[in-house]
């Protein structure tokens, strides 16, 4: 006992009692700033705390990143808090990922948002708010999925339908082209019967004619030999 009190007299006579001073008021400062809203003025006082001043106090980050966050300053935020997921404090872990897993819920990183969540629930299950927001969005991934799934086989049926109907298509086009080449063929058949029909009436016609001129000929032929008389010869 004697021994940790001679311990932490020689530490505080290591620490300057001026910079202990400084050091609180600018935490008071950074805390006031940050609980009215000013996020600029509480960012600036905590950045020199962290920066200057080496203050690692749970709070004093936390509330960095929290003010880097009002802000919509994503990237620092992002920043602090993920250097805050290595704490050795379950809550501070915890915390920094719930935060993380708001941020990219926000930006529509649904998935890594809720790994953000689960992990805040790992760190500390007895985080209510990080518990949540991962049943939430837990629910609201599942209701896309299915959503999603619903609108893939609504397109499925879709697309049979219209395969039905192109199909339908093609085959009322097929058959129109059949009954075309049928109404083709047989108009072809019927002008090769008139054809034929009319080679075979010319063929009559000309042995016809045939005919007659011979009947004409032998006719002139006779009346010529009647009208012969040898004697005026």
């Amino acid at each position: 006992m004697k021994t940790l009190a001679t311990l932490i007299f020689l530490l505080a006579l290591l620490i300057d009692p001026t910079k202990i001073g400084k050091i609180n008021s600018l935490k008071s400062e950074a805390k006031k700033a940050y609980l009215s809203g000013d996020f600029k003025t509480a960012i600036k006082k905590y950045r020199y705390l962290v920066d200057s001043m080496h203050v690692q106090e749970d709070e004093v980050l936390l509330n960095l990143a929290n003010s880097y966050f009002q802000l919509n300053d994503t990237t620092n935020a992002a920043g602090e808090y993920q250097s805050l997921t290595q704490s050795s404090k379950n809550q501070l872990r915890s915390k920094a990922q719930q935060q993380l897993g708001v941020m990219t819920n926000k930006q529509g990183k649904y998935e890594e948002a809720l790994d953000h969540f689960k992990q805040a629930i790992k760190s500390d299950p007895t985080n209510v708010d990080a518990r949540y927001n991962y049943e939430l969005l837990k629910k609201k991934l599942e209701e896309k999925k299915k959503q999603e799934q619903q609108k893939q086989d609504q397109n499925k049926d879709q697309n049979k339908d219209q395969e039905k109907k192109d199909q339908e298509k093609k085959d009322q086009q097929d058959k129109q082209k059949e009954d075309q080449k049928k109404e083709q063929d047989k108009n072809k058949e019927e002008q090769n019967k008139d054809r034929q029909q009319k080679d075979q009436e010319k063929k009559e016609q000309e042995k016809q004619e045939q005919e007659q001129n011979k009947e004409q000929k032998e006719e002139q032929e006779k009346k010529e030999k009647q009208n012969f008389d040898p004697e005026k010869m």
